[in-house]
């Protein structure tokens, strides 16, 4: 295929910029790479904050080919593919965004580095043939997905296609697949995306969610006036100029604490113990450099070994506030602290807006200061950017995202956490403006506002939910640590899965969200009313979809093993139990989610705190006497509505909750009428189990010859 683009198109020089003015985002100031240049740093074309900034280095790329490649880089990055290229490809768009232009010349070195392996030293006139032997080694190596090898070839066909319109063509044929269609080059269907990231367990979101609120509500206003006394400390130390008489007080205020054998304000640095020079420098009225002129040049004294054998705390005089049941989360705050808990401040800020939102990782990183303003009325609303599927009047990707036509909505928590970002960032800068939470005193002036990297976050993440179990065990709360997940690290994507996975499943313990945040799920499915397709209804429907289906699944094997059911709707449960096994196996999918949701005979939930099952017909809900649903709300659930089933295992869960409540009762602390209504709860539920044993059904038994 030849085009008259590939006729009127210059050929760059040495010095022509990579990036063109007319492809370079709106608003960048920042240096630009010229087409000789060994390094491409590829910032003109990304003005998503949270994205991470890719550079092409040139050297890694074979000598023969590397000029080659280079030219159709250019053209890649400058040029629109024709309107001839894009029919019969709908996913395709005339401009690639910088991580695909990343991902595809990388994936062309690879390519280069593979042909040289067998010889070839250019790729001009590159046959058909060893684009389709490269396919098939992809296709062998160990992790090959269909997705990711689907992206690779798509790589591939770019730079087909690029190279045609290239001001020198190298004649590289079209791959195979390019006509004949790309399903004979990949694998079998596998799960992807969104619904086959694991959700965070909850014996590790239930504490890392406490303590990010703890510290946000209760902490935050302590670090933040040590964070204060911290910059009085050190802007106070260095502005102490060197003096004969300064140092006449530094020597003074350390012989009477070595004297004494007191220990020496210090902090570790560099894996050794060593004097804190502007903490001690404040407190003496002296310069941190004849601090650390005693400690190290002139060894006066054998200071640094003293410090070393007596180490002392860098205490900061501002109060503590913050409170755990009453009492201090701490007794104080260390001078040496305050930066690493500033950061971990941000961090739980992140937990927080991250998990009760339902927003993608880029979209919270995306946020700016005031975009939660008070409403005159009704709840809180988020105004901010969706980066995913945004696209310009062609299609093609805009890194800069677009605004949400909806808000999202945004519970208490939520603007508690904005509110406290606000005070940390600029006005008008993001919330989680890298350069703001590195929490320096100066900050490195950038052409461009990022926000914090995904993997730096990540790390930051990990950091907190360590602190988190330190602090729990200083405290005495064992049962509050954050264990370790037993599917890996807190990647960011995975708050957003997990919202929906404990909405859907509504767990008891430490995150009850269905009664601690009753409205959630309608807050964050209005927040996604305008793009329900690509929104969080998908992970609700499907998390739902699968908590019926593993209900279902368990009651269907009880059964089978010869447990009992009781209850008006016992023999609803049962039918519905015995549709189990066609739906065995995982829910990835939004039509398999609602296949399962549309069936009313299949609606049963469990409910764990009220020790029933709900077999769920709306016409007889009484949880909904006035307004019917299409699912009920188990925190009202009502022990006479016809809905209700019970197992033999939630009949023995009431006669284990009986004998607790009349231990309790019979304790000598509890007050009479305490007691008395302890007995009476147990009572109730001593009869509500010997209820399930007098009419329980047993199937196994009926059908059994």
């Amino acid at each position: 295929m030849t085009l008259a683009a590939a006729q009127t198109l210059s050929r760059p020089g040495h010095h022509t910029p990579v990036i063109t003015p007319s492809v370079r985002v709106a608003g960048h100031t920042g240096p630009v790479a010229s087409y000789g240049d060994p390094i491409w740093p590829l910032d003109p074309l990304v003005a998503n904050p949270s994205a991470t900034r890719k550079r092409i280095d040139w050297a890694g790329f074979p000598t023969r080919t590397r000029e080659e490649l280079r030219l159709v880089a250019w053209v890649m990055i400058n040029e629109p593919l024709p309107s001839a290229f894009l029919v019969g490809r709908p996913a395709w768009h005339s401009r690639v965004s910088a991580p695909m232009l990343y991902a595809a010349v990388m994936e062309w070195r690879h390519f280069a580095i593979w042909l040289e392996a067998r010889g070839a030293t250019t790729l001009a006139g590159c046959p058909e043939v060893s684009l389709a032997d490269y396919a098939r080694h992809l296709a062998t190596l160990p992790g090959a997905s269909r997705e990711t090898l689907a992206k690779k070839l798509g790589c591939l066909t770019r730079l087909w296609a690029f190279d045609t319109i290239s001001p020198a063509p190298l004649g590289i044929a079209a791959p195979p697949w390019a006509h004949e269609g790309v399903d004979d080059y990949l694998p079998a269907q596998t799960s992807r995306g969104e619904n086959s990231t694991e959700p965070i367990t909850p014996a590790t979101m239930g504490p890392l969610l406490i303590w990010a609120l703890r510290m946000v509500d209760d902490f935050s206003a302590d670090i933040l006036a040590a964070w204060q006394e911290t910059h009085r400390i050190t802007e106070l130390s260095e502005q102490a100029a060197c003096t004969p008489e300064s140092k006449a007080r530094l020597k003074q205020y350390l012989a009477q604490r070595m004297a004494r054998g007191e220990p020496i304000p210090s902090r570790v640095m560099f894996g050794q113990r060593l004097i804190c020079a502007r903490y001690v420098a404040a407190a003496s009225a002296s310069s941190p450099r004849q601090v650390n002129a005693l400690a190290s040049t002139q060894q006066w004294q054998g200071l640094a070994a003293y410090v070393r054998d007596h180490p002392g705390p860098c205490p900061l005089g501002t109060p503590i506030a913050g409170r755990i049941d009453g009492q201090p989360w701490t007794t104080r705050i260390d001078y040496t602290q305050t930066r690493d808990l500033m950061r971990h401040v941000g961090t739980a800020c992140f937990i927080v807006i991250a998990y009760l939102t339902g927003m993608r990782p880029g979209e919270v990183l995306g946020l700016t200061a005031g975009c939660c303003p008070a409403p005159d009325s009704g709840r809180h609303l988020i105004h901010g950017r969706v980066f995913k599927h945004a696209s310009d009047e062609d299609g093609n990707h805009q890194s800069a995202g677009q605004i949400r036509d909806v808000p999202w909505v945004a519970i208490p928590p939520v603007v508690s956490a904005i509110r406290l970002l606000e005070t940390l960032v600029p006005d008008q800068g993001l919330l989680f403006d890298s350069a703001a939470h590195t929490f320096q005193r100066t900050r490195a002036a950038t052409a461009t506002a990022t926000s914090l990297g995904y993997e730096g976050l990540r790390t930051r993440i990990e950091d907190f939910a360590r602190w988190a179990s330190d602090l729990a065990l200083r405290l005495d709360r064992p049962h509050e640590t954050v264990p370790d997940d037993p599917h890996g690290g807190l990647g960011l994507a995975r708050f957003r899965r997990t919202l929906a996975w404990h909405i859907a499943r509504r767990p008891g313990g430490l995150i009850a969200l269905a009664i601690q945040y009753g409205h959630l799920r309608t807050a964050v499915s209005a927040g996604y009313a305008s793009r329900s397709r690509d929104g969080i209804h998908d992970l609700l429907d499907i998390e739902t979809a699968r908590a019926t289906a593993d209900t279902l699944t368990a009651l269907h094997t009880d059964l089978q093993a010869g447990a009992s059911i009781s209850g008006p709707a016992a023999r609803r449960a049962i039918r519905a139990a015995g549709q189990a096994p066609a739906f065995a196996g995982s829910i990835r999918t939004r039509r398999q989610a609602r296949d399962i949701l549309d069936n009313p005979q299949l609606a049963v939930y469990d409910n764990p705190h009220a020790f029933v099952m709900c077999v769920y017909d709306r016409d007889r809900a009484l949880c909904h006497r006035l307004d019917a649903t299409d699912s009920p709300s188990l925190d009202r659930c009502r022990p006479s509505c016809t809905n209700i089933a019970r197992t033999d295992d939630q009949a023995a869960q009431l006669t284990r909750r009986a004998a607790a409540l009349e231990k309790q009762a019979d304790a000598e602390a509890a007050p009479g009428p305490l007691a008395d209504r302890l007995r009476r709860h147990a009572a109730r539920l001593t009869y509500l189990a010997a209820e399930h044993e007098r009419t329980r059904i047993t199937p196994h038994r009926e059908t059994s010859p």
